[in-house]
């Protein structure tokens, strides 16, 4: 009998420590204060705040109306659909209070309590100051009400469960507002304050577990819901920015092109309809923050074996595609063409050991966005209709080896692989 009751009392211990690990006490964090902005100041400010984040990509669908929600994003767990945040009483978010925004914020719960999935990135969101958040709020509520009903998620089992998700939580996630770096600038610190919290680079810029964790490293990593990998920002290898001037940073987070680079694909997004609208001491502010980022120790690049015959072969059909195809623009000798066409010798989008940006790129074509400072942006048209998995594979081999590139050849089932078109 003692030994039944002691093992109850065990137990009962256990499921009462599982449950303060997995669902501990909310953070409070600083307490809301009140603000030196009147309403139509502070609106004016969360609208603003709204674009650096980037809200928009997510909460709104293709043509719908703003922030109604409905965005399938996928995920490796199934699919996450977004939520209507408008200011409608029944769908949106019109019945929260801001204590509920900022809890949703700041510790990653809905207004009910319910866990959220961290597809909504409150994992930098919690970075956010109260003051932002309640600028944040202000203006969601000013944005007109759409009585467009939330669509469940598709998630499998056990990912579908809230315990899957406190677990995941407990492992991944600890509260926290952006504390500053005393020892850094009052620029350097807003600018962290932006990349790390708003910006969320962290989301697509770091690796992921298994389980979807990260570490926040900004090492680079692949976006699944997209298909394309987003660059280390710490490794001047790939897209660290510890070379460049402080002009150029900003003038690639603002138009979207800078002397030699350009962005593409998902980055184009951000660019259009987030960084483009940033004000220019915040993204003088993110610049000197990415141009300061550590970068790991140096390593000489390992040198690649001498081609075999079957690689010969296909350099020599690389050579014959890209004069075909890619000279007119990009050069005999792959310096491009100043703006119209990107120098293709030393550039290091191709040298990366993942090449799914430069197939996506071949396949499904290369667009800046358009901006305020790029208005009329080149770009380069797709080619999945015009060449075969083996004539891109061919191509890419050829010009990853050109010039001083030094990127690995290429098969034509890894290109394969990235024949589909990315979802939106």
């Amino acid at each position: 009998m003692k030994k039944t009751v002691l093992a109850g009392v065990v137990l009962l211990a256990m499921a009462g420590a599982a449950r303060i690990w997995l669902w501990p006490a909310d953070d409070p964090g600083p307490p809301a204060l009140a603000s030196s902005l009147d309403k139509a100041q502070l609106v004016e400010r969360g609208a603003y705040l709204a674009r650096a984040g980037n809200c928009m990509a997510c909460h709104t669908v293709r043509g719908g109306a703003a922030y109604a929600g409905g965005r399938v994003l996928p995920t490796p767990f199934g699919a996450v659909v977004s939520p209507n945040i408008t200011s409608d009483q029944q769908h949106g978010i019109g019945s929260w209070s801001r204590d509920d925004f900022w809890r949703a914020l700041h510790n990653g719960k809905s207004k009910d309590g319910r866990l959220l999935y961290p597809a909504f990135p409150y994992t930098s969101y919690t970075r956010v100051r109260r003051e932002d958040s309640d600028a944040l709020y202000a203006y969601f509520q000013s944005v007109p009400a759409q009585a467009r009903p939330n669509a469940p998620h598709g998630l499998r089992f056990p990912y579908n469960t809230q315990l899957a998700l406190a677990a995941w939580r407990a492992l991944y996630f600890r509260p926290g507002v952006y504390q500053g770096d005393p020892a850094r600038s009052v620029e350097w610190n807003r600018g962290a304050y932006l990349t790390q919290g708003l910006g969320h680079c962290s989301t697509c810029h770091s690796s992921r577990t298994a389980l979807g964790g990260t570490d926040d490293a900004l090492t680079g990593g692949m976006i699944p819901m997209q298909g394309w990998y987003a660059p280390s920002l710490v490794s001047n290898a790939e897209a660290g920015l510890g070379k460049w001037s402080t002009a150029h940073i900003v003038q690639l987070l603002q138009t979207g092109v800078a002397p030699g680079a350009s962005v593409a694909g998902p980055m184009a997004e951000v660019v259009r309809q987030s960084l483009q609208h940033l004000d220019g001491s915040d993204a003088q502010a993110m610049a000197v923050y990415l141009q300061a980022l550590p970068g790991p120790a140096k390593t000489a690049p390992a040198a690649l074996p001498a081609p075999s015959e079957a690689v010969q072969a296909q350099l020599a059909l690389g050579a014959k595609l890209y004069q075909q195809h890619c000279a007119s623009c990009h050069q005999a000798d792959g310096r491009g063409a100043a703006a119209a066409a990107a120098p293709l010798a030393g550039n290091r989008a191709l040298a990366m050991p993942s090449a799914v940006n430069a197939i996506r790129v071949v396949l499904n074509g290369g667009f800046a966005p358009g901006t305020a400072g790029n208005a009329r942006p080149f770009g380069m048209p797709p080619f999945s209709h015009v060449l075969d998995d083996a004539e891109v594979a061919a191509v890419l081999t050829y010009v990853r080896g050109a010039w001083g590139n030094a990127g690995a050849p290429l098969s034509a089932l890894e290109v394969n692989r990235y024949r589909n078109v990315p979802l939106e």
